[in-house]
């Protein structure tokens, strides 16, 4: 933690500048935010994608989204079609299923029903050492010292302390969203295959993943690298093929007679924001006064790295974050799981960039 941040390079200005911002918004974190009431002994992460919080399945003690999910795996791996039982299912239980991205994509559910709950435990395992190896290969040429790695990496863990979780296995943001943190790992200029790889299978989960790939090719078109560029621009065009194959078969499945499911255009503000990354994570177990600032507090660490990575998380994370302020209802904070599993090692650089930031701003004038 005794590196040096970029901040250290910084004017007084500038640092008693961003040293102001950041009180500011820790401040108005402490004392805005109120955490949603999700009913006791719920855990966030459980909650449901088109019902409330605390709905709940008596008889299984299965949140309602996490039944409808186990069901139709359960059909899939039956023999039947997934997309009608989809339609069927989330009719009969009252879900919108219009228009089409109101049923989720059949990857999850049509791997899962293949390789049974054995082999979902078994990628569960595989998917998170890979997570672990990733992000402490992806680590090794920024932090020297073992110790200090296995704390920044730690912060990987505590990520997915929350929702990794056999519980929550049938959740397509979890896979999608530790498909990306391996991603961002592994992603390196000239070295981009295995990333691609990655973020590829978690478009092909989550749609949400789509950002992502987006932000990926914009940095490779900023550095003039085509081959990169083209591959990501290619994988976002097959995506959007896809995904309106995927729309149009529910259509042919529903009528206007069918629930539509409510705009997903929310304007929710920081409120938003904040609960996608509390609501996911073991900070919903602080009180919100506390929790609310420590979500925050990551950004300024990937601000200060002075490596590649520093940056490329910063826009991803925030740019996550302006979408969480835009798009989604109170009953989709679980879009944090999209983010939240790479989140928190960004705190490893705050004490370092709180040094150097005020070191600058005692610079003379």
């Amino acid at each position: 933690m005794g590196e040096a941040t970029r901040f250290a390079e910084w004017t007084r200005g500038q640092a008693l500048a961003l040293l102001a911002f950041t009180a500011i918004v820790l401040l108005a974190a402490a004392l805005l935010y109120r955490a949603p009431v999700t009913g006791q002994g719920t855990a966030p992460a459980a909650a449901a994608p088109t019902s409330a919080p605390v709905a709940a399945d008596e008889r299984s003690g299965r949140d309602t989204d996490l039944a409808l999910y186990d069901v139709i795996i359960e059909r899939v791996a039956a023999g039947e079609n997934y997309y009608d039982v989809a339609v069927e299912e989330q009719r009969a239980r009252n879900f919108p299923v219009r228009p089409g991205f109101a049923v989720r994509l059949p990857t999850l559910a049509t791997i899962s029903a293949a390789v049974g709950p054995g082999g979902v435990w078994a990628m569960a395992a595989i998917l998170g050492l890979l997570l672990v190896w990733a992000w402490w290969r992806r680590l090794s040429p920024i932090i020297a010292r073992p110790p200090r790695k296995m704390i920044a990496v730690g912060l990987v863990l505590l990520g997915i302390a929350v929702s990794y979780k056999p519980i929550y296995f049938v959740l397509h943001e979890l896979w999608s969203g530790v498909l990306l943190a391996i991603a961002l790992a592994l992603q390196r200029p000239g070295k981009w295959r295995a990333a691609w790889v990655a973020a590829a299978l978690a478009l092909a989960i989550r749609e949400h993943a789509l950002p992502f790939v987006l932000l990926m090719g914009a940095l490779a078109l900023w550095r003039r690298d085509w081959r990169e560029a083209g591959a990501w621009v290619a994988l976002a065009l097959l995506f959007l093929v896809l995904l309106a194959i995927h729309v149009g078969t529910v259509a042919q499945l529903t009528s206007d007679a069918d629930q539509l499911s409510p705009s997903w255009l929310a304007l929710r503000g920081p409120q938003g924001w904040l609960e996608s990354i509390t609501l996911t994570s073991g900070l919903y177990l602080l009180p919100a006064w506390l929790g609310a600032p420590l979500m925050f507090l990551p950004l300024l660490g990937w601000a200060a790295l002075k490596e590649r990575i520093g940056l490329e998380a910063l826009l991803l994370f925030a740019g996550y974050g302006l979408l969480f302020m835009i798009a989604g209802r109170e009953n989709n904070f679980y879009w944090g799981l999209m983010v939240v599993p790479a989140w928190f090692v960004g705190l490893y650089w705050v004490p370092a960039a709180l040094r150097d930031l005020v070191t600058s701003a005692r610079k003379p004038a």
